[in-house]
């Protein structure tokens, strides 16, 4: 699993923040950062979970 961020569109809900601390981080201008590109097997379902509930669609995975 790769995930990736279209930090134009983020509006910076913190949603993926809050459901994958590990992986993403909203930054201080208030956009989402990928910390871990390719998370391991214990974060897929909450990666998962974080690109479902992007409000703007700006996370996705791929692989």
């Amino acid at each position: 699993m790769r995930v990736s961020a279209d930090r134009e569109r983020c509006v910076g809900s913190g949603q993926c923040e809050l459901l994958a601390p590990d992986v993403f981080e909203v930054d201080d201008d208030g956009a989402v950062r990928v910390l871990v590109p390719e998370p391991g097997e214990e974060e897929r379902d909450a990666v998962r979970d974080a690109v479902a509930q992007c409000p703007t669609g700006a996370l996705a995975v791929s692989g």
